[in-house]
């Protein structure tokens, strides 16, 4: 029994704890950003900005509005990402990577959990744009598309990079890329959401997956794997036939 102790219950409490100081430590973030864009006309200009410009783009051209339609809600929409990202942690339990799928269900659960929290603390009202072309309901701050984009891709990146052969590997992450930047613009230019709200969606999603990352790397170095990097994924092993050493084994 004292031998299941270790580190799986100590990458487990990691998790929780990362998870739980990622949430407190987006409220405050995202009422900085807020303060910031309303008391700082450059940046209030920047908004105002490019909200108009990318709206006037698709005012009076109703085929480019289904196309922005389409990529936000369907090719890159929340549902989309969540379940590629139900998909792979399935895998992950088919292959008994148990921890790798754990870390990645705790990614997407926390980064949608600290998105809401973030949205109904600061409360902010969405652009009101003349001759609208699309409508979106709750608040505007942070993007829930643009922060649930980031952390899905960089989930499906860290576990699955180890599997696309080297010569292969930027085509992924400039995918991802397209697909961050991507969901991004069209919620801008459909006149949902300000700049501001889709790079606080954008940090907010990358601190989520770094604090949660740290807590893997936490776990593989008690069980005696090397550190990895972003390029070679989060569990390299997950290649091999038993990716994860049995619970309460350390590896020597």
């Amino acid at each position: 029994m004292n031998r299941r102790v270790g580190p799986d219950a100590r990458f487990g409490a990691r998790l929780a704890v990362t998870s739980a100081a990622t949430a407190l430590a987006a409220v405050p973030f995202s009422l900085a950003l807020v303060l910031v864009e309303s008391q700082w006309a450059p940046l209030h200009r920047l908004d105002q900005g490019a909200a108009e410009r990318l709206h006037r783009s698709v005012l009076g051209h109703p085929a480019r509005v289904r196309v922005l339609e389409f990529l936000t809600q369907v090719v890159w929409g929340p549902l989309t990402m969540r379940l590629l990202v139900a998909a792979v942690v399935v895998w992950l339990l088919w292959r008994r990577a148990l921890r790798l799928a754990a870390w990645a269900a705790c990614t997407a659960t926390a980064g949608g959990l600290v998105g809401l929290l973030a949205k109904n603390a600061v409360a902010r009202a969405r652009p009101h744009l003349p001759d609208p072309v699309a409508h979106a309901p709750g608040f505007s701050f942070p993007s829930g598309h643009a922060m649930t984009a980031t952390t899905s891709c960089a989930v499906l990146l860290l576990v699955l990079i180890p599997l696309v052969p080297r010569a292969w590997r930027p085509l992924p992450w400039v995918l991802a890329a397209a697909s961050v930047i991507g969901v991004g613009c069209t919620r801008v230019a459909l006149g949902v959401h300000w700049v501001s709200d889709v790079v606080g969606g954008w940090l907010l999603g990358i601190a989520v997956v770094a604090a949660t990352a740290f807590a893997f790397e936490a776990w593989r170095s008690d069980v005696g794997r090397p550190r990895t990097t972003p390029a070679q994924g989060l569990e390299p092993e997950i290649v091999t036939a038993e990716p994860e050493p049995p619970a309460g084994m350390t590896q020597r």
